[in-house]
């Protein structure tokens, strides 16, 4: 919604009566003082609307616009300035030094039009700001949207959506067969793509299409057996419970690629689960249990010595991971077969953490939650790491098994190539 023309600016009587022509009823009363006391005012294009409306406080501009209350700290307004001489449009990245910046920094002169807040400052320069690039941009703003639109599911949810795979061949070729797959990935965290041929070096080529493999100590493109060749439960025959992997990392891998090549047996079924649909089942039902998983950081520890493999990896965090500004989660780091000695919790806190720790459990071992799904030879899953649990049933007979991690930043960076939101 934009604002028509201001009539008037500092001169145009306050429309709200009484002693609130001199406060923001939205403020605290420490808050109230100075100027703000003394002189604010609302300022608005017609006394029957306050669609777009402006105050002057004594250390922050306060703007009301399209259902939105702002408010915006000086030396912010001036740091974020978008002028050539602050702003390089063409690199994308600031110029002005904000250490430069008068912390007590107040603007002489502020206007308002119909799509543009301008700032006038001491030293005469001029600061111009979109209103729509302010709702967008402001911490008010920022609590109302998701940075990652999702689609939560439990394995009725996800087979009604009837998600489709995409063929390899348009996903290596067309920007097309790409965008469809990286948009099912985003919106769901597991997407599959067909007709792959099944050898490590054409999974390999697959998973290139959209990042840099992370190198870790399992190596670039990791292929395994049931030989217990690396000191891991995943490297056997038995049933694998729901987890998500390296959360002994300081910073969990993004993106895995799993690619069975060869199964001559039974069972070995994969199991995947949305944590962030169970997570959210905690919170509605118990959001102080929600609260204390997204704050008490546990360890999470790999120690190896095998052959000549010796490792000793620590990750600390919690077990959900949100978003200050608008509670948003974006992490689960959760793997019971990795969780370290719990030593960083006081002892007043341990019994209601593994209360809430219970809470989560239940949630994600519901079978209505579990899909599973029988990988075979041509069919490659890609996992988001920091939000689907996987798992598998026990097999028999020999299985092999290929795939990768990725960068995280390196997959939402093609999605966003594409035009994704991601």
């Amino acid at each position: 919604m934009w604002c028509r023309r201001l009539a008037c600016l500092f001169k145009v009587p306050c429309q709200l009566s009484g002693s609130a022509r001199h406060r923001s009823p939205w403020l605290p009363r420490d808050r109230r003082t100075g100027l703000a006391a003394a002189a604010a005012r609302w300022h608005h294009t017609a006394p029957e609307s306050l669609k777009c409306a402006w105050q002057l406080h004594g250390d922050h501009l306060e703007l009301r616009y399209a259902n939105t209350l702002m408010r915006f700290d000086f030396v912010w307004l001036r740091d974020h300035c978008r002028s050539a001489s602050c702003y390089n449009a063409k690199t994308n990245q600031r110029s002005l030094d904000t250490a430069s910046v008068d912390l007590g920094i107040k603007p002489k002169a502020v206007r308002v039009d119909e799509t543009t807040l301008f700032l006038t400052w001491p030293d005469g320069h001029v600061t111009r700001y979109g209103l729509e690039w302010l709702v967008k941009n402001s911490y008010e703003g920022q609590k109302q949207q998701v940075m990652h639109p999702r689609i939560l599911w439990n394995a009725e949810i996800y087979r009604q959506a009837q998600v489709p795979s995409v063929d390899c061949r348009s996903f290596l070729e067309t920007d097309e067969g790409l965008k469809e797959f990286l948009q099912n990935f985003l919106l769901y965290g597991i997407a599959f793509v067909e007709n792959v041929t099944p050898t490590k070096e054409d999974t390999q080529i697959l998973a290139e299409r959209i990042s840099l493999i992370r190198e870790t100590i399992y190596g670039r493109m990791w292929y395994f057996t049931s030989d217990f060749s690396r000191g891991d439960t995943a490297y056997t025959k038995l049933a694998l419970d729901r987890h998500t992997d390296t959360t002994y990392f300081q910073e969990p891998c993004g993106i895995q690629v799993f690619h069975c090549l060869k199964h001559e047996g039974t069972g070995g079924r994969t199991l995947l689960v949305d944590g962030f649909y169970a997570a959210e089942q905690v919170l509605r039902q118990a959001p102080d249990q929600f609260e204390l998983l997204s704050k008490v950081p546990l360890k999470h520890e790999y120690v190896e010595n095998v052959g000549g493999c010796h490792n000793h990896m620590i990750g600390v965090g919690p077990v959900l991971n949100v978003y200050p500004w608008n509670n948003e989660l974006y992490l689960i780091r959760y793997n019971n077969y990795d969780r370290a000695v719990i030593n960083t919790v006081p002892y007043d806190v341990v019994h209601r953490w593994y209360a809430a720790h219970r809470t989560l459990t239940t949630e994600l071992r519901r079978p209505e939650n579990e899909l599973w799904v029988k990988l075979k030879p041509g069919k490659a899953l890609f996992v988001d790491n920091w939000r689907v649990l996987h798992g598998r049933e026990a097999f028999t007979g020999y299985r092999q098994l290929c795939g990768c991690y990725l960068t995280r930043d390196d997959v939402l960076n093609t999605a966003r190539l594409l035009g994704l939101q991601a």
